[in-house]
């Protein structure tokens, strides 16, 4: 049998998913309405604690959950789209306050279209121990070189001086670990925010469950930049979100 190299497998495997894996289309408050139930359905859910916010096409305004209501009981009329004050401009009800910083966000990466903030509980385990996340799980690479940590807490965000500050330690990178405070992950859409968060979480509890038997090992470098390219493939990304949409409607 001929030995084929994995790059002719990666080629194959990235054109079939294109064609096979084809998204469904929603709307943004849709995308967004999932996606808080996804969170929810994964152990997200924290009280009112937590945001989630899209970039709007209107300048300097964006489209977030309005504030009173949890994750699990959003609906695609929840959502509110508000400008740079917070000032609702379509929709009814008010913003979380805390999403004033997500502005600081967007304002620094053109790329990002999607912003999720949540304290799920093995992340706000890890960072209550101010500890970074340590790469050692295949499952874990799509978080390769990828995730910013702040060992500071800036207090409750709900000024500029917070954006200011995770937003420059967030840099380049599309996730940060929140010292004594949670997750934020960021996206090219509603759908790759999703993912990370949801991978987020499920690293930081591995991470603490392994860290039982010793010090945790980091996978190479050079296989783990492999492997994070190859999970974030948007077909991949997409597939994820629409099967767990799926598993939403089943509950």
């Amino acid at each position: 049998m001929e030995l084929r190299a994995k790059h002719y497998f990666d080629e194959r495997a990235t054109a079939e998913m294109n064609e096979h894996l084809r998204p469904k289309a929603r709307t943004v408050q849709e995308k967004l309405a999932y996606a808080c139930r996804i969170l929810a359905m994964s152990g997200h859910e924290a009280g009112l604690a937590g945001q989630i916010t899209a970039r709007s096409e209107k300048p300097r305004c964006y489209w977030t959950l309005r504030f009173g209501l949890g994750f699990d009981e959003a609906t695609p009329d929840d959502f509110i789209e508000v400008d740079a004050d917070l000032h609702t401009v379509t929709g009814n009800g008010m913003a979380n306050p805390a999403t004033r910083f997500h502005l600081w966000v967007y304002e620094a990466r053109p790329q990002t279209n999607a912003i999720i903030h949540t304290h799920s509980p093995y992340v706000s385990a890890l960072v209550a121990a101010r500890q970074p996340l340590v790469i050692a799980h295949m499952d874990m690479t799509p978080l390769h070189d990828d995730c910013a940590f702040l060992a500071d807490w800036p207090g409750v965000p709900i000024a500029d001086q917070e954006g200011v500050l995770i937003s420059n330690a967030l840099g380049n990178k599309r996730c940060i670990l929140l010292a004594h405070h949670g997750q934020l992950t960021t996206g090219v859409g509603v759908e790759e925010a999703t993912y990370l968060a949801v991978y987020l979480e499920r690293a930081a509890r591995m991470q603490i469950r392994a860290r039982v038997f010793g010090p945790i090992t980091p996978v190479p470098d050079d296989l783990a930049a492999e492997a994070h390219d190859y999970l974030l493939t948007p077909s991949i990304v997409n597939g994820t979100f629409d099967y767990w949409c799926r598993q939403v409607d089943r509950l």
